[in-house]
């Protein structure tokens, strides 16, 4: 399943007009289907290396017959005009998604991709328009049309960091590779982080540089895009709130983090201050050159042709002018009422802002204006024609420092939307009969890093005469042992379905002063939310690490696809199904670092009423839900962080609370490192 369950694509599909699945014409399997994704995104600087797409693309016709497109070939035709016109970015050219014009091409080729009615008519444009259009366009189309389309629902799409490793390994490596691939002598590289041990912020690199933490924030931002209109084919549920608590969750989590390594929590960033940090990304773009650095202690320039920081500047006070309001303004003058449980997922679309915003004319686009602005500061008035920064693209956002202050500065808006309502009371929060006896953990929670391999074949050019040899590097990252939760519940009424959330905030700060309830619970890592029945009488639950329905694994390689593709056109099980979103966060970084002295945290379980949370039918028995997905209705009805999202005046609400329990754990880390070669 395509990220959500059956049931709830089935009511998501009768939900929204227009989202019907057609049944494919000439019933391509699976297999087949994933066969030519595979292909299509294998070697995506050179020759298609499969024969039969290879011939579509050399004879097919966009617009011979238009009759196999939902929108009768509009979109092709608009993209076929520019493609004859010579208008579109040529090959072999860097591609930001932040760049309007290259955006603009993308999402037409996306467009053609959503609109095919049938694989053949899908696969056929895919493969003519790799040959044709820029590959990073075609490859940000591709993905997301895969993500999105419905012909698509069992395709696994192969890691990012294999179709494009420049964008996820440093240079040093890549250049390595190359000389392996001239000298026709396999190898395998270690990458090591960027920066020395003089700069504190490399302690952290391992979480910003990781590639699956990377994959993880492209993947998302790919399920839920800023520019998405219902037009093309459905609503994106709670999309605004989503990216809210994404992000608010990658910024927590960076927290915790340095406080593993012994660093203060981020401190946000302010535009009419000095962004103390510099960063040197160490990476570089298959064409375009080096990703440009940033000295430390850049005072913000205005970046020409994009914003100057007064506008910024007003475009925030406008967005906690309405948060103090209370109310947000439409175009037309009407107000919005934020007020209430689903003032946070408006919030989200103006902040960001993405197409369902209500006025961007007046609350702009703080966050999208916010990546390019500091991602220029390198070349702000372009004397330098430098290419884009690692800010404007998702891919290698997170590994510039400045990622974490610019959602720490984000986040806080939020958190003073948060704070204004109203807080639960113990009536709001008690789930009837129903009380948690008893927490613990089995097994210790303890982390270490261990080497992870991955292909470096798509870094390097080559052509179909000489044989690949087998480049890979290595790249140490962050894992965890496995552990389970054992959740005692008591039942005293009938048989009553529960959700059970699990949430863990560090004890202390890094001054060893403990936090409050009230600045731990906003700090809270969310773990784990499971549905389940309970019986009458005691349950005793026991719930798994590799479970957690915020993670996923990590994604297959392209040899592992291309083996199980192979084994599935064979008639085999592909074994591919839980890779089929990759949209969590991987589940090796469930747990942070910790320390070798134990890094205490508060580990809370408040299990709340079912039948008053599921938006779905069914959730208890299904095994697939991940919650970050983008496929129709999201299940659970309370808000992101529901029941530690609003300020907490007086936590004894908390503590005499039956339905909550609260203990206190430590995670280890003893410098452990395992290498796999």
């Amino acid at each position: 399943m395509k990220v959500l369950v059956l049931l709830a694509l089935v009511a998501a599909a009768a939900a929204w007009p227009g989202f019907g699945f057609q049944a494919d014409a000439g019933g391509v399997s699976d297999a087949q289907k994933q066969h030519d994704v595979n292909f299509l995104l294998h070697k995506i600087y050179g020759e298609i290396r499969d024969s039969n797409l290879k011939a579509k693309a050399d004879s097919f016709d966009p617009e011979a017959d238009l009759s196999h497109y939902s929108d009768d070939g509009a979109a092709v035709q608009k993209l076929m005009r520019d493609l004859k016109d010579h208008r579109l970015l040529e090959q072999k050219h860097w591609f930001s998604l932040f760049n309007p014009r290259q955006r603009q091409e993308a999402l037409m080729l996306f467009d053609v991709f959503i609109h095919c009615k049938d694989w053949d008519t899908f696969v056929s444009n895919a493969a003519y328009f790799r040959q044709r259009m820029n590959e990073g366009e075609f490859v940000y189309a591709l993905y997301v049309a895969v993500i999105h389309s419905p012909l698509a629902e069992h395709v696994v799409l192969p890691p990012l960091y294999e179709v494009t490793p420049h964008l996820f390994t440093n240079s040093e490596v890549i250049e390595a590779a190359y000389r392996a691939k001239q000298t026709q002598t396999p190898g395998k590289f270690q990458s090591s982080f960027t920066g020395t041990k003089k700069n504190p912020e490399q302690r952290v690199a391992y979480f910003g540089e990781d590639i699956g933490m990377n994959t993880h924030h492209v993947t998302w931002h790919m399920e839920f895009p800023f520019w998405w209109q219902d037009s093309y084919s459905h609503h994106l549920d709670r999309k605004g709130e989503n990216f809210f608590w994404v992000h608010h969750q990658l910024t927590v989590r960076f927290d915790a983090e340095r406080l593993s390594n012994y660093l203060d929590p981020v401190g946000e960033l302010h535009w009419d201050k000095p962004i103390v940090q510099g960063f040197a990304p160490h990476t570089t773009y298959k064409y375009g050159g080096q990703f440009p650095s940033r000295p430390d202690n850049v005072d913000f320039e205005d970046v020409d042709g994009v914003a100057r920081i007064r506008d910024l500047l007003i475009v925030e006070s406008r967005i906690r002018d309405a948060i103090a309001h209370g109310y947000i303004v439409d175009r037309a003058g009407n107000r919005i009422d934020i007020m209430n449980e689903r003032g946070i997922n408006v919030l989200g679309d103006i902040i960001e802002s993405s197409m369902y915003s209500p006025n961007v004319q007046y609350y702009g686009a703080l966050h999208n204006t916010a990546h390019i602005v500091l991602g220029r500061q390198a070349d702000p008035h372009g004397k330098y024609a430098l290419p884009p920064g690692v800010l404007e693209h998702f891919e290698t956002a997170t590994r510039d420092p400045s990622f974490f202050r610019l959602h720490k500065y984000m986040d806080n808006i939020f958190k003073e939307h948060k704070d204004s309502l109203p807080p639960y009371t113990v009536e709001d929060l008690k789930f009837n009969e129903v009380s948690v006896d008893k927490v613990s953990i089995d097994g210790q929670l303890e982390t270490f890093f261990e080497d992870f391999e991955y292909s470096l074949i798509n870094a390097v050019d080559d052509t179909q005469e000489i044989a690949d040899v087998e480049i890979s590097t290595y790249v140490p990252r962050l894992n965890h042992k496995d552990f389970s939760f054992n959740i005692d519940i008591n039942n005293n009424g009938g048989e009553a379905l529960a959700t059970v959330r699990i949430f863990a905030w560090p004890h202390r700060d890094n001054n060893g002063i403990e936090y409050t309830f009230d600045e731990g619970r906003w700090n809270a890592i969310e773990l784990d939310k499971f549905w389940v029945k309970l019986s009458s009488g005691t349950n005793h639950i026991v719930r798994k690490s590799s479970e957690s329905a915020v993670t996923v694994p990590d994604v297959p390689s392209f040899e592992t696809l291309f083996e199980k593709t192979k084994e599935a056109l064979g008639g085999a099980d592909s074994g591919l199904t839980e890779f089929e979103s990759a949209t969590g966060i991987p589940n090796r970084f469930l747990l942070p670092k910790g320390n070798e002295q134990g890094l205490e945290f508060d580990l809370v379980v408040a299990v709340t009423d079912g039948a008053a949370d599921a938006a779905l039918d069914g959730l208890h028995e299904n095994t697939d839900f991940n919650h970050y997905g983008a496929h129709g209705k999201y299940p659970d009805n309370r808000p992101h962080g529901y029941p530690l999202d609003r300020k907490v005046p007086d936590e004894r609400v908390f503590e005499d609370l039956p339905n909550f329990g609260h203990i206190q754990v430590k995670v280890f880390n003893h410098g452990e490192h395992i290498h796999h070669h």
